[in-house]
């Protein structure tokens, strides 16, 4: 959803009376999070965020100048109530997709108390706006994946990388057999985010475009907590600046997130110090709910793909995107700069139009109002819904035909008539049956196990594996994949040590694992 970095920056902005650009991708991250929600309605809802505050006055004279004039460095003061209250009014006046997302609300103590009862009892007031929840993110990029493999010349290639050039042609590498190959093309497009610079430096062509940042995110697993924000992601920031989102999630609390300067060419893992800053923060917020670590089921790190911001704080760095134009031995190459999920969509606009200039060629088919994948038909109200389910479960029971519909919106169809009837569930992953895994494997490029776990399902996030649950897995996936014995237990080694490297989750025990040295 919209970073709400850039609706603080929006308002110091403004408040100091200057015309900048951040107002126009600002905008433009609103206009694509709400065209999101109508073209992707499965997997990317409406959330309501509510801000916890403090004071009244605080942070009026210190943000704008804290952004102009030491972007971003020096002492923070957190931000009162007046100027967050002026920023979310303006967020108003275009964030409301003409109506269909609700104004900002304003609570007093009292009022904040009723919504929100496990708030420190400092706060003085709650503030809500609407955001948007993508809530499958990597199911979303599939969707897109598949559409395009729709159009008679697109191909793609998982697990494929690009190590070299020679002449005009880059040299890719097939990650999984070792084996290297020249590819050739009138036009190179680098979107490899954050390790944009690290691609170019292999195609012997360096540039120092990036400056990426990590955030780190945990999950827990604690019903009081989950109860607390009452179906709100919290948005709180402390008086040293420090930020922190609790936000609910597939029956868990995910929280997040740091901003830390981070090197691409190393991998990144959330560290016992972040943790600690996420139990400290969420203590500010809720004091009275008990967090440890033995609730936490999942942690993840990313490296956001931000422009090289020198010293701008990473707070600070725009999260607007630009293309920057190249070459390789005369062939033109496109390097995406910046850029994030809520504005995917206008940014491969962006780079599309022009790659399509370079070949000489005019667009056919914008994307601005085109539904994606299992957003396409997807219903919109209890009566549409309770008549598509009806019309696609075939023998199914109406009620597994509509968790089908919540997990895949309707590319739920095609599943739906692949399946049985007569499923086997997982006993170790009781929420998936053994016939439904086969199937992803089968259709969906998987090509590991971590594929599954991560990026086709949601059995790693919500958490409660163990040995057993990857066991399962790999088994009914194998025949789909073409494993045999062996290959299939080093698929569960190899899930297991990377669950515990790099996203700290050891199998069979609460709590997160030791960090590897």
């Amino acid at each position: 959803g919209l970073e709400d970095a850039e609706l603080q920056r929006l308002v110091a902005l403004l408040l100091a009376a200057r015309e900048v650009d951040v107002h126009g991708a600002v905008q433009e991250a609103v206009v694509e999070r709400n065209a999101l929600v109508r073209n992707a309605p499965h997997f990317v809802k409406p959330l309501p965020t509510t801000i916890p505050i403090h004071k009244t006055f605080s942070g009026i004279l210190t943000a704008p100048f804290r952004l102009l004039f030491t972007h971003g460095r020096g002492k923070p003061r957190e931000r009162g109530a007046l100027l967050i209250k002026v920023g979310l009014t303006m967020y108003d006046t275009f964030s409301r997709d003409g109506g269909s997302v609700p104004r900002h609300t304003f609570h007093g103590r009292k009022a904040s108390r009723e919504r929100f009862p496990d708030l420190d009892d400092r706060f003085a007031y709650t503030a809500t706006y609407y955001d948007a929840s993508m809530h499958d993110p990597e199911r979303l990029a599939l969707d897109v994946l598949r559409d395009g493999q729709q159009e008679g010349a697109a191909r793609s290639a998982n697990y494929v990388s690009a190590v070299g050039a020679n002449g005009k042609a880059v040299t890719l590498r097939d990650e999984v057999s070792g084996e290297e190959f020249d590819f050739t093309a009138k036009v190179i497009v680098n979107t490899s985010g954050p390790w944009t610079d690290l691609t170019n430096i292999a195609l012997g062509a360096p540039t120092r475009f990036m400056g990426g940042t990590k955030g780190s995110h945990i999950v827990l697993e604690n019903d009081e907590l989950l109860a607390a924000t009452r179906g709100n992601e919290i948005f709180f920031e402390a008086s040293d600046g420090r930020i922190v989102l609790i936000y609910p999630l597939k029956g868990r609390v995910m929280v997040g997130t740091t901003d830390i300067d981070a090197d691409p060419s190393k991998p990144v893992v959330c560290t016992d110090d972040e943790i600690s800053y996420f139990f400290d923060l969420i203590a500010q917020v809720f004091p009275r709910i008990a967090v440890t670590r033995e609730q936490i089921v999942y942690t993840f790190s990313g490296i956001r793909p931000l422009p090289r911001h020198d010293d701008v704080a990473p707070g600070f760095v725009s999260r607007d995107y630009r293309v920057e134009k190249g070459d390789l031995a005369g062939t033109p190459v496109l390097s995406l700069v910046g850029g994030k999920w809520t504005t995917f969509r206008a940014l491969s606009e962006h780079v599309a139009n022009d790659a399509l200039a370079l070949l000489g060629r005019r667009r056919t088919q914008s994307t601005a109002n085109l539904a994606i994948g299992g957003g396409a038909g997807y219903p919109k109200d209890a009566a549409t819904r309770a008549r598509w389910i009806d019309a696609h479960r075939g023998a199914h029971e109406a009620a597994f035909a509509d968790r089908m519909l919540e997990r895949y919106g309707t590319y739920a169809a095609e599943l739906l008539a692949a399946l049985p009837v007569a499923q086997h569930p997982l006993e170790h992953a009781p929420a998936y049956s053994s016939e439904e895994i086969a199937f992803l494997a089968e259709r969906e490029e998987v090509v590991t196990l971590m594929d599954l776990l991560l990026r086709r399902t949601s059995v790693a996030f919500v958490g409660g594996m163990t040995p057993e649950t990857l066991v399962e897995i790999a088994d009914a996936a194998a025949p789909a994949l073409g494993w045999d014995a062996e290959r299939t237990r080093a698929e569960v080694e190899a899930a297991t040590a990377n669950l515990r490297d790099a996203h700290r989750v050891d199998l069979g025990h609460a709590g997160v694992a030791a960090l590897a040295h």
